[in-house]
C-alpha cells in the first residue's frame, strides 16, 4: 500500500510554498518536550548519494521516488546511524531492542517542500518493514505535526535536529486511493465514513490546516465486529497556517475532494451534519484543556513567528472575523494568534448551550 500511495497519479504541480526556518522560540519549545535531539544523521548527510534509480511499484509503475545509493565506504556507517536514529524516534535511543533491525533501501522524493528521503527498515526475524522519513526542517510543518499530536485524537512521534526533521510514517489508504477503490465499498458503512468525514473538516478549519486535496491525507479502516470503524488522518503539514484564502482551510471545497463532499451530502442531513461538527469542537476543547499549558506555550511560540505574509494573516483574519462573527480577530497579527482565537470562537459556541464551560486560557 506504502508503493501504491506514491504510485499514483502525481499531484499537479503548483507553486510551492516558501520554506520558513525553524525559529528561537519554537526551537526553545521543542527542547523543552524533547523533540528537539542531536541525530547522528542529518538531511545534509542524505543528500550526499552517489546515484539513483528510478524507483517502480510493484505492478511496474514509475512512483515519485527513486532509490539512492551511497559511497560503498561510507554505507555500514550510514545504515548504523540510520537505525540510531530509528531508535530515537521509536524507543527514546534503546539501540539494545533494535539490533535484528537492518536498513533495506533509501528513497528520495524530490517533489514536494519538503523533498524527503524515506527509510525503509526490516525486522530481520520476521522481514516486517517500517518507514520513517528524514525531511528538511520547516516550520510550518513543525507547528502542523506538533498541533496536530495535541489538538487531534491521532499521536505523530517526529523529532529535530537544527535544519532535519525526522518523522514516523502515517499509515492508511491515500484519499485519492480511496476514492476509487474504496468509496462505493460494502465494507464501508456510509454514515460513520461520512461522520469522519465532517470531524476531519472542522479539525483542519479550526487550527488552520490547508491544501487537504485527497493526495495529503489517509484514510484508516480497522475491521471491527459491526462494521469496519474509519478515521481520516491528515499526512502532509506543510500547509499549516500558510493561506489567506478562508477555504483553503475547509477539505470539503478542493476539486479532489468533491466526490466525497457529494457522499457526505447524499448520506448526512444538515442537521446531524451541525452535530458532528459540534461533536469535534467539544473533544478539541477536551483535548485543548488537558494540555493547556504545553498548547500555551506552543501558541506562543507560534505567535511570534512569521509563517506567512502579512498580507495571507490581515486576509484571512477579516474572513474568520465575519465568519465567526468576532470583531476580536481584527487585532490579531500572525497566525498563531488566528488558531489561538478559533480555538477561543468554538468554546464560545460551545458554552451558549453549556454554560459551565470556562473560557480559554482559565
Amino acid at each position: 500500500m506504502l508503493e501504491e500511495r506514491e504510485s499514483s497519479t502525481a499531484p499537479r504541480q503548483q507553486q510551492k510554498k516558501p520554506s520558513f526556518p525553524v525559529g528561537e522560540a519554537l526551537r526553545t519549545y521543542l527542547l523543552r518536550i524533547r523533540r528537539e535531539r542531536e541525530l547522528p544523521v542529518t538531511y545534509e548527510r542524505l543528500r550526499s548519494f552517489a546515484d539513483s534509480v528510478p524507483l517502480t511499484d510493484r505492478r511496474g509503475r514509475p512512483t515519485l521516488w527513486e532509490s539512492v545509493f551511497y559511497d560503498r565506504l561510507d554505507m555500514q556507517s550510514l545504515h548504523e546511524d540510520l537505525k540510531r536514529v530509528y531508535a530515537i524516534l521509536r524507543v527514546d535511543g534503546d539501540l539494545s531492542v533494535m539490533q535484528h533491525l537492518y536498513v533495506d533501501r533509501i528513497d528520495f522524493c524530490a517533489f514536494g517542500n519538503s523533498a524527503p528521503f524515506r527509510v525503509r527498515i526490516v525486522n530481520a526475524y520476521n522481514d516486517n518493514p517500517d518507514h520513517f522519513y528524514v525531511k528538511r526542517g520547516d516550520a510550518s510543518r513543525v507547528y502542523g505535526l506538533e498541533l496536530e499530536h495535541l489538538l487531534s485524537p491521532n499521536r505523530l512521534n517526529y523529532v529535530t535536529c537544527g535544519g532535519t526533521l525526522v518523522e514516523e510514517h502515517i499509515a492508511g489508504i491515500p484519499g485519492n486511493e480511496f476514492i476509487d477503490r474504496w468509496l462505493e465499498s460494502p465494507e464501508i458503512r456510509p454514515i460513520r465514513l461520512a461522520k469522519e468525514l465532517v470531524k476531519f473538516n472542522e479539525r483542519c478549519f479550526v487550527r488552520l490546516l490547508g491544501d487537504m486535496r485527497a493526495y495529503n491525507f489517509v484514510v484508516v479502516v480497522t475491521p471491527d465486529f459491526e462494521g469496519a470503524q474509519i478515521r481520516v488522518r491528515a499526512m502532509d503539514f506543510d500547509q499549516q497556517s500558510y493561506e489567506g484564502r478562508l477555504n483553503l482551510y475547509r477539505p470539503q471545497f478542493f476539486k479532489d475532494n468533491a466526490p466525497l463532499a457529494l457522499f457526505c451530502t447524499k448520506h448526512l442531513r444538515i442537521e446531524t451534519a451541525r452535530q458532528y461538527q459540534r461533536e469535534e469542537q467539544v473533544l478539541m476543547l477536551q483535548r485543548a484543556t488537558i494540555i493547556e499549558d504545553r498548547l500555551g506555550l506552543l501558541l506562543k511560540a507560534m505567535s511570534c513567528e512569521t509563517l506567512a505574509p502579512l498580507a495571507h494573516v490581515h486576509q484571512l483574519r477579516q474572513s474568520l472575523a465575519e465568519h465567526y462573527r468576532r470583531k476580536e480577530y481584527l487585532a490579531c497579527e500572525s497566525m498563531g494568534a488566528l488558531v489561538r482565537e478559533n480555538l477561543q470562537s468554538i468554546r464560545i459556541a460551545v458554552s451558549t448551550t453549556n454554560p459551565g464551560t470556562p473560557p480559554l486560557g482559565h
